[in-house]
């Protein structure tokens, strides 16, 4: 059965961030809470929450439930001049967790459309005032999307050169520290008059490859951005919903954005769903009796109420002590674990924020997303029944919230057994 699906896909399927020429993709036919199964029967430890979205483990009985419950009272509704009892409670519910700025909430499927709609925001919110504010700010080694305005505000490397000519102008800041913060503010202060938004990854890039840098230098960046009437655009898609051992990367900061996105672990990994907040002032600027000034952007599945319905009960599930506690949990094994591992010659550097966890394998070359050691780690891995997906030569886990303490024991005895190794 296992190679039957592998032929049967590869004569018909095309995978993301994949050459296809060299690659072979592994059946998987089951899931159930940290663990997926091949057609084989074989089982893997989902040490990366399946590309980090899968908070509290497959098939969540609870999240399947109210899904089911759902789909059996309404499936689907246009969400232009219609509503429906979820989306109004997840908004509500969802609001009330986040900065008190935060007053409304607009839909979409997926992170990269709610990168979209956030910079579409900030720059109508100018446009509407008639004010001539229409550059933005992100830093270097960003990762958004892969639409072409989510793609514009990442950083530029092999994978989006043969669209460059097609990217928007973006200028480019590197991450705050205390020693650059000075040269930092010179840069936007030349381009403060022009700059309408600046969107950012609070605390870690991700794709970037797991870099973090300090909520203190953040906060103070965040803070002249404010000072210079530079909207703030905090994508949340990856580090929110407890990533980073509080709910939300904003809950280590002192300062708070205008503009909040929202994915990936939104529905627990359920269904695809995008959301982005704003405040009163932003969404006032569209309030208007001129319905030129509205926000022209949807979805066929805008607030898909399979999806909202998921969203809330992957909301029940995280508000638990139960699930706070594994998190405090997790985030404790990765500490010890990560004193373990400084010790190591072949580690470079270790990293951590909340769950996220990575480590740099030291290399001969420099560190890359394009290392060839990801041809090496990534299959070490699958062969123990790991399922990781290492970032060039960085390691990294993002595990769901259930794993249990011997399966991270299980997952970091194989690195180190790879360092010994490899």
């Amino acid at each position: 059965m296992q190679q039957e699906l592998i032929d049967r896909d590869r004569k018909v399927n095309w995978h993301p961030y994949t050459q296809m020429k060299t690659a072979s993709h592994i059946p998987i036919v089951r899931g159930e809470g940290s663990y997926i199964y091949d057609a084989d029967g074989k089982r893997y430890i989902d040490a990366v929450s399946s590309w980090w979205v899968t908070l509290h483990g497959h098939a969540h009985p609870y999240i399947a439930a109210k899904v089911s419950e759902q789909l059996q009272t309404l499936e689907q509704v246009i969400f232009a001049g219609f509503t429906h009892p979820n989306a109004i409670e997840l908004s509500e519910r969802l609001l009330t967790l986040l900065p008190d700025n935060q007053e409304k909430v607009f839909y979409t499927d997926n992170g990269s459309t709610a990168i979209e709609v956030a910079l579409k925001m900030c720059l109508q919110f100018h446009y509407n005032r008639g004010e001539k504010k229409n550059k933005i700010l992100a830093f270097r080694n960003g990762y958004h999307g892969d639409t072409f305005g989510a793609m514009s505000v990442s950083g530029r490397g092999l994978w989006t050169n043969p669209f460059g000519e097609q990217l928007f102008e973006v200028l480019f800041i590197d991450v705050p520290t205390k020693e650059n913060l000075k040269e930092i503010k010179s840069y936007i202060d030349l381009h403060a008059r022009e700059a309408a938004c600046f969107v950012y990854e609070p605390l870690v890039q991700g794709a970037g490859g797991m870099l973090m840098h300090e909520a203190e230098a953040l906060s103070e960046l965040m803070q002249f951005c404010k000072s210079k009437e530079i909207l703030l655009i905090q994508d949340e898609i990856f580090v929110g919903f407890g990533r980073t051992g509080k709910l939300f990367a904003v809950d280590h900061l002192s300062e708070i954005p205008d503009i909040m996105c929202f994915s990936k672990g939104l529905t627990g990994g359920t269904l695809p769903l995008g959301i982005t907040t704003c405040t009163e002032e932003i969404y006032n600027a569209f309030y208007s009796d001129d319905k030129t000034k509205a926000l022209f952007h949807g979805h066929s599945f805008t607030a898909s109420p399979l999806a909202c319905a998921a969203a809330l009960a992957s909301l029940d599930l995280l508000l638990l002590k139960d699930t706070q506690r594994n998190i405090e949990r997790i985030v404790k094994q990765h500490k010890e674990f990560g004193e373990v591992l400084k010790k190591h010659p072949k580690v470079k550097e270790v990293r951590q924020a909340g769950t996220i966890f990575a480590m740099e394998w030291r290399i001969n070359e420099e560190t890359s997303y394009f290392s060839d050691m990801h041809e090496i780690l990534y299959p070490y891995f699958l062969q123990r029944g790991i399922l990781m997906r290492p970032l060039g030569n960085i390691i990294y886990l993002v595990p769901p919230y259930c794993t249990t303490k011997e399966d991270l024991e299980e997952i970091y005895h194989v690195i180190l057994e790879a360092l010994d190794i490899l």
